[in-house]
């Protein structure tokens, strides 16, 4: 089974881009190793190919590339926070418009063109101080988010939620410096609740 990690600087997480399945120290290596323990029958062929910095027109323009011509079974895409972030840091907005055009685009081609089940995976930021201006705009951005998963995914993680349900009473600084990159434990949090949203999926294949 081909799993795709697809996506930003948390996906990419430094990994050597020169190996499509070098997995890199962020979330993706530790997901696809509770992927491999928790189903020890299946043959898993992992590929990461998040890019530090995208928003979701790189993911259009590299689409034939780096989703359509590897055919995975399997597609999990984290995408969304820099379309966000670099509206504050860059100057660079992706409307609300922009951006949903971009994902409806990315994800009917996966839909069309692949045998891939998809995983949505909702950006998210953590409560840093410096942050907190961005989160209305992030809001927005998940609630496009959830709409297209309803209409494409197979499966949808409510990241964003998750993290601040653990950082209610968890410094977010456990899981993240900055409130955006996580660190070991926010990518080892990261990849526990992709397994416990992949495991229906996963176990389904099985069964077929």
């Amino acid at each position: 089974m081909k799993i795709l990690f697809q996506g930003d600087s948390i996906t990419d997480a430094g990994r050597d881009r020169s190996n499509i399945h070098d997995m890199g120290p962020g979330y993706p290596k530790f997901a696809s190793a509770m992927i491999t323990d928790a189903f020890p029958e299946t043959d898993f062929e992992f590929f990461n190919l998040g890019i530090s910095g995208n928003r979701t027109e790189h993911l259009v323009a590299r689409l034939e590339n780096d989703f359509i011509a590897l055919q995975p079974d399997l597609v999990i895409l984290m995408i969304g926070v820099n379309d966000v972030w670099h509206h504050y840091s860059h100057a660079i907005e992706t409307t609300d418009e922009a951006f949903e055009n971009n994902l409806r685009h990315v994800l009917s081609e996966i839909k069309e063109k692949t045998p891939a089940k998809i995983l949505i995976i909702e950006p998210y930021l953590l409560p840093a101080e410096d942050k907190a201006n961005m989160l209305p705009e992030l809001d927005a951005k998940i609630r496009i988010e959830r709409r297209l998963a309803r209409e494409y995914a197979d499966a949808y993680l409510p990241l964003h939620g998750l993290f601040a349900a653990a950082t209610v009473s968890t410094d977010y600084r456990q899981y993240s410096g900055d409130g955006v990159h996580p660190n070991a434990d926010g990518a080892a949090f990261i990849a526990q609740n992709v397994l416990t949203a992949l495991i229906p999926l996963l176990e389904q294949d099985e069964q077929d």
